[in-house]
C-alpha cells in the first residue's frame, strides 16, 4: 500500500506499514522539542481541535511513560499510553504508543504503534517529522479509518498556536 494525502500544511504519506507526517513550525527546534517534554506544556495543545487533555501524566525519560486521556467536546474519551524508548534532545523522540483503558492497560485488539519524532532546524524554523510503524497494513488502515491524519493535523495546528502564544 502506498498513498499520498494532500493537506494544507502537513505532508502525509503511507509507505507500506509506515505513516509519515511532516510539518514545518515557525519556531526554533529547542522550543518545538520542549513542547513535548512536560505534562503542563503538552496539556495545553495535545489533541484535535476542541478536545482537552484532562489526564496527562508523564515521565519524560527513556523507559518512562506518558498516560493521557483526550476528551472530545461531547465527552467522548480516548486513552493512550506511550513508553519512551529513546530521547535525543532536541533531535528525536522514539516511543511505543498504544490504546489503553483508564488504568493504563492495553485495549485488546487495538493497534500498537512504534513512532519516531524527528526535529530538524532550518533557518530558525523546525521541521517535525513523525514516522509511525504498525505491525500490519491492516492495523495502519484501522488507525487511518479512525481519522489519525485529521486528528494529528489539528493537534499540530494547536501546537503551532501554542508556540506562537508562548511567552519567553
Amino acid at each position: 500500500m502506498s498513498a499520498s494525502i494532500a493537506t494544507v500544511k502537513v505532508e502525509t504519506s503511507v509507505e507500506g506499514r509506515v505513516l509519515v507526517m511532516a510539518r514545518v513550525f515557525d519556531a526554533p527546534r529547542e522550543r518545538v522539542f520542549e513542547a513535548f517534554t512536560a505534562p503542563e506544556r503538552v496539556a495545553q495543545w495535545w489533541g484535535p481541535k476542541g478536545w482537552t487533555l484532562p489526564v496527562c501524566e508523564m515521565e519524560f525519560r527513556p523507559g518512562g511513560a506518558w498516560l493521557y486521556c483526550m476528551r472530545s467536546p461531547d465527552g467522548q474519551e480516548s486513552w493512550g499510553k506511550s513508553v519512551y524508548r529513546e530521547i535525543v534532545e532536541p533531535e528525536r523522540i522514539e516511543l511505543t504508543d498504544s490504546f489503553v483503558d483508564e488504568s493504563g492497560a492495553a485495549v485488546e485488539g487495538m493497534p500498537v504503534m512504534d513512532a519516531a519524532l524527528e526535529f530538524a532546524e532550518r533557518d530558525g524554523r523546525t521541521k517535525l517529522t513523525s514516522r509511525t510503524q504498525f505491525a500490519s497494513v491492516k492495523d495502519l488502515e484501522a488507525v487511518m479509518d479512525m481519522g489519525v491524519v485529521q486528528g494529528l493535523t489539528e493537534t499540530w495546528d494547536r501546537l503551532e498556536e501554542y508556540l506562537g502564544n508562548e511567552t519567553r
